[in-house]
């Protein structure tokens, strides 16, 4: 099955990325990775306005809400964790889990309440991780020698981690969690034609991943069989998540010479199934017990 996706924003951002529904406004929240922005909007008609931008002061790669209304985000930041406040202000949680030109990338919150998020590697070399931020704060490294961690979601009995490290492999994995770490892994599809980047997983299970460099998105069963592509009118989608039935996808202007309009603009379509609104992460920021 083909579709094509229609560009919902006026505004474009360099790295568009990391798109979440937040369960308690219906607001969807990105970022724009190089440009140190996390963005807030609402979608209806087809149309995507924006309510709040955020200055962070340094790349941020995603945005992850805290449970209770008003308090926040938990958000990855070049050094490792942060809280974002609703006025703006941003809180260190966790510094020093990278160095150099290294910096923090995308992630998810796991069923349990703890937020996962990996590193991508500047240059490109296999010492980047992935990390996992419980809800009292500490912090443990669940894998290792990784390059560009992306895409990440987790099965809803939190059983199954769905994964991307797309460099060198391209591969879309499912790694077992049912010890509480990291077991055994198990490469869904190599993905080729492009970079594995974002994903999400609908209600039936399958797993949707963005497609830099293919001017796609895939659905993929956990069997590795293609069910689905979205076609963009743009080369780099990087990242999606779900309102309801409406696929959300973000992408980038990053490195194009000459972007085609639309690039780093946010695109949706009909998927046909549902997908469920962004996990919160259960930890403690400015006194907020969430």
């Amino acid at each position: 099955m083909r579709s094509r996706a229609d560009l919902i924003s006026t505004s474009a951002y360099v790295q568009g990325e990391s798109p979440r529904l937040d369960p308690r406004t219906g607001e969807l929240v990105w970022v724009d990775i190089s440009a140190g922005r996390v963005h807030r909007g609402s979608l209806a008609d087809g149309v995507l306005t924006v309510s709040r931008d955020y200055e962070i002061g340094r790349p941020v790669g995603v945005a992850v809400p805290l449970a209770e209304v008003g308090a926040g985000w938990a958000i990855a930041v070049k050094e490792g964790f942060a809280h974002l406040a609703e006025n703006g202000t941003v809180t260190p949680l966790v510094t020093g889990l990278t160095s150099g030109r290294d910096q923090m990338n995308d992630g998810a919150c796991h069923p349990d309440g703890s937020f996962w998020a990996g590193s991508q590697a500047l240059p490109r070399e296999p010492h980047a991780a992935l990390f996992r931020l419980s809800p009292d704060g500490s912090v443990d490294t669940m894998l290792t020698g990784l390059t560009v961690a992306n895409g990440i979601d987790f099965s809803p009995d939190g059983q199954t981690l769905y994964f991307v490290d797309t460099l060198p492999h391209r591969r879309l994995e499912a790694i077992d969690l049912s010890t509480g770490t990291p077991g055994e892994r198990r490469t869904i599809v190599e993905v080729g034609g492009g970079n594995p980047d974002g994903l999400v997983l609908d209600d039936e299970g399958c797993i949707w991943v963005a497609v830099w460099d293919a001017s796609e998105v895939r659905r993929y069963a956990p069997t590795g069989e293609l069910l689905a592509t979205v076609e963009l009118p743009v080369p780099r989608p990087t990242a999606v998540c779900f309102q309801g039935n409406t696929l959300v996808i973000t992408t980038a202007s990053l490195g194009l010479a000459d972007p085609p309009p639309g690039s780093g603009g946010l695109f949706a379509v009909d998927a046909g199934v549902a997908g469920s609104a962004s996990r919160p992460w259960r930890g403690r920021c400015d006194g907020v017990d969430a």
